[in-house]
């Protein structure tokens, strides 16, 4: 007998919730920054990918605004037929100023960028090689685009070099691209671009580097690419405009004929209404911002570095990460959660990452500081943690 809707999900929360892997969804009542308001009390905000706190920049919601005013709340269309307003050109001009390539596009999201991009390019006479934490955008790109995937250890070069040597040599496929994410979201480790370019190279790899948490990070600012100065071997830089930049949107950044087959061929973009103008002069206005103000990037890896200090001279384990990204690390679901709402408890507020997003038994807190704490909040924050720790046996 098959099974009804309602058994279905009945069932599926409740093992949810049984296993520790129910995340419920808070509100907040204020704007996303260092302090937030959930609840009628104020948390400090640890959980937020708004690094250099530009969601709530005063010059990018005047930008919004004007752009509003000028342009209208949406520009009415797909991009194809008369959705792409100037503006829209000057966004995709400034990013690939700022990724240092010939040409830009823009998406509505960033999962929509993954969605878009690699099945416009790929196809199932291919093979994507894609390390095992990739982003699940990334996952599901690769699935859209029916190539053949093919699951590399994470950050392990000879694994890497095996597969691409077989893959390539195999006869079985007309193209093969490599695609990593650039910083690993929920470790904060980076790619190890300069040895995966080599070896991209030597097998003639297309290759595809997702920037979303290092667009805005690193590089001063420019990206991983820029950071390990290879903005001329990556074939797709992609990136978000939602994290550090602050406001919506995905982007590819690349040579001039990848960015035109993009805009006849990456669905997303021929088939969904365009980014609003308001958004796009944000964006334009966050990217002048982080190109004109370095110190705002070093802000943020200031209190990155006096965070993750401070957590683990009380006792904490953190995970190896190269970037602002500051998973601790507690392993058990129900302890994870558990530690989550006691924080919480406490004012901190720090979401508890648990499976499918990260592998069973990794269970951790992840903290994303931003250039906008003080450093009074983040020692508040790192007094409630050991508070928090002690109770629980963990330190």
């Amino acid at each position: 007998m098959t099974k009804t809707l309602e058994a279905f999900l009945h069932e599926g929360l409740a093992s949810l919730k049984e296993q520790g892997l129910y995340n419920t969804i808070d509100v907040l009542e204020a704007h996303n920054g260092p302090i937030i308001k959930i609840n009628g009390r104020e948390l400090i905000n640890l959980a937020s990918n708004n690094y250099l706190g530009f969601a709530n920049r005063d010059e990018l919601k005047a930008a919004d605004q004007a752009a509003t005013q000028k342009w209208g709340v949406g520009a009415g269309a797909v991009r194809p037929i008369n959705g792409t307003l100037q503006i829209h050109q000057d966004l995709e001009a400034k990013i690939a100023e700022f990724k240092g390539t010939e040409a830009a596009i823009a998406f509505q999201s960033g999962f929509n960028c993954n969605m878009g991009a690699i099945s416009a390019v790929m196809t199932k006479n291919d093979a994507i090689l894609s390390d095992e934490l990739n982003h699940a955008s990334i996952i599901d790109g690769c699935r859209l685009s029916g190539a053949k995937i093919i699951r590399i250890k994470h950050q392990d070069m000879a694994d890497l070099e095996e597969k691409a040597k077989a893959a390539t040599e195999s006869g079985l496929y007309e193209k093969v691209m490599y695609i990593t994410d650039g910083v690993f979201s929920m470790d904060g480790d980076v790619a190890n671009l300069p040895e995966a370019v080599k070896i991209a190279e030597k097998y003639q790899l297309i290759t595809y580097v997702d920037d979303a948490h290092g667009s805005g990070v690193m590089g001063h600012g420019k990206g991983t690419v820029k950071h390990f100065g290879l903005q001329d071997k990556i074939d797709f830089q992609m990136g978000t405009l939602s994290k550090a930049i602050g406001v919506v949107g995905g982007y590819v950044a690349g040579t001039q004929e990848l960015i035109d087959w993009l805009k006849v061929r990456g669905r997303p973009f021929l088939f969904s209404t365009s980014l609003t103008p308001g958004s796009v002069a944000a964006c334009i206005t966050a990217l002048d911002l982080i190109m004109a103000h370095p110190e705002y990037v070093d802000q943020l890896w200031e209190n990155a570095d006096y965070f993750k200090a401070k957590l683990k001279a009380v006792g904490f384990k953190v995970a190896k990460s190269e970037t602002p990204i500051t998973p601790v690390i507690l392993g058990d679901e129900q302890l994870t959660q558990k530690f989550s709402q006691a924080l919480v408890a406490n004012g901190v507020y720090a979401k508890p990452i648990v499976f499918p997003t990260v592998p069973l038994g990794t269970g951790r807190i992840r903290n994303m500081p931003s250039a906008t704490h003080t450093k009074a909040m983040l020692d508040e924050a790192v007094t409630v943690y050991e508070k928090v720790g002690r109770e629980l046996g963990i330190i």
